[in-house]
């Protein structure tokens, strides 16, 4: 019996287990986890929805209007803006982030082209069969080079460059005639060109008429800038202020009239020019329209070449520059009766004067003088004079 009781284990048999959760307390747990789980998924719906609700109202639309718009619909901002006639033609640009310069950051610095206010840097591809000839040269005319040279000693503020080309035997002269320069006003003589090759192209005519407007006003050289609004002038009347009076607002209204600047600069690509372009509206006094003096030659020297431009644009093109009014530059180094057809340029920082002298003798030569200086220092205006008159006598005698 007592052996019986020694293998009974009270606490083993009678111990009462532990207490588990009821069934009805895990019901009730479950129910609010899944509140709890609603409400947080309701706020992060609703957050969200308001987040894209707030994009869509505030962002989309900037974003349309500052880049998709400019890009694939600037004439609609130009509308909205009071533009109505000739809408891609205004002379002005978009501000934003330049993306092409960030990524080509080699264009700020080589470029010789631009295509809807964008530097760019192409190949110049001088065409098969093309209407622009080049000037042939024979031998360099030493003593007058040598000449030059000593007179630059004398001038050692002045940076200049110079082309000359004479057309009897084709001799030359060329001290940095390939270096780039700021242009001044001088870029004006392949706007006029190109206004020419566009009228014989037929987009329009000499007698077409332009309205002054607000945007078309230019500080600087010329009176139109003074012109009451709305007025009406033909492209006759325009071209000789630009050429004759160098004026910048007749300037950016052929410009315009052409197509803008991009129009000047593909014409240049097209006859072969490789080192001038137009990157700004005028008046442009931080010199960001560049040239050479051989360049700007060359289209002189086309300008008698009835392959590229026919006697109705030469003989207007000629008129004009025969009457320029600004005659203290080469023309006043030349010898009494020489007729010079021509076009200056002035920036302060640049003094230039390009064209073609006809000498009373028959003789016929194309000089270029651009000379960097210090802002509007007369010794610009001395050598250029004495350079003219040492070409004259050497060449005319």
């Amino acid at each position: 019996m007592y052996a019986y009781k020694e293998q009974i284990r009270p606490k083993e048999i009678y111990a009462v287990p532990k207490r588990t959760t009821s069934v009805r307390y895990k019901s009730r747990k479950k129910v609010q986890k899944k509140k709890t789980n609603f409400i947080i998924y309701y706020l992060r719906s609703f957050f969200t929805l308001t987040f894209l609700c707030a994009f869509a109202f505030f962002v989309l639309p900037t974003s349309y209007h500052n880049l998709i718009k400019q890009v694939f619909y600037p004439n609609k901002i130009l509308i909205s803006m009071g533009y109505q006639n000739d809408l891609s033609t205004k002379p002005f640009s978009y501000h934003g982030v330049d993306l092409y310069s960030i990524s080509n950051p080699i264009v700020n610095y080589i470029h010789n082209d631009m295509f809807n206010n964008q530097l760019l840097l192409t190949p110049t591809i001088q065409k098969e069969h093309s209407e622009v000839t080049t000037m042939y040269h024979t031998s360099e005319m030493i003593d007058l080079k040598k000449q030059l040279i000593s007179l630059m000693g004398h001038y050692q503020s002045i940076k200049p460059a110079i082309y000359v080309w004479e057309y009897e035997q084709g001799r030359y002269v060329d001290i940095n005639a390939d270096k780039i320069y700021p242009a001044a006003s001088i870029i004006k003589v392949p706007i006029l060109v190109r206004m020419f090759k566009s009228i014989e192209a037929n987009q329009f005519t000499i007698y077409d008429e332009m309205k002054m407007i607000e945007q078309y006003r230019s500080t600087g050289s010329g009176n139109l800038q003074y012109a009451p609004a709305n007025k009406l002038y033909t492209m006759d009347y325009l071209a000789k202020t630009m050429i004759q009076d160098s004026d910048n607002t007749s300037t950016n209204m052929i410009m315009a009239k052409m197509g803008g600047m991009d129009d000047v600069n593909i014409g240049l690509r097209d006859w072969g020019i490789s080192k001038t372009y137009v990157r700004t509206w005028l008046p442009d006094l931080e010199g960001t329209n560049k040239t050479t003096a051989s360049d700007m030659a060359k289209i002189l020297y086309n300008l008698d070449n009835p392959g590229f431009l026919n006697v109705n644009s030469r003989e207007y093109i000629i008129d004009y520059m025969s009457h320029v009014k600004n005659n203290r530059l080469i023309q006043a180094g030349l010898g009494e009766g020489a007729l010079f057809v021509h076009k200056t340029g002035d920036i302060g920082t640049m003094l230039g004067d390009a064209g073609i002298v006809f000498a009373p003798n028959g003789g016929k030569y194309i000089v270029v003088i651009l000379a960097e200086r210090p802002h509007n220092s007369q010794q610009g205006k001395d050598f250029i004079v004495k350079a003219s008159e040492m070409i004259y006598k050497y060449i005319v005698g």
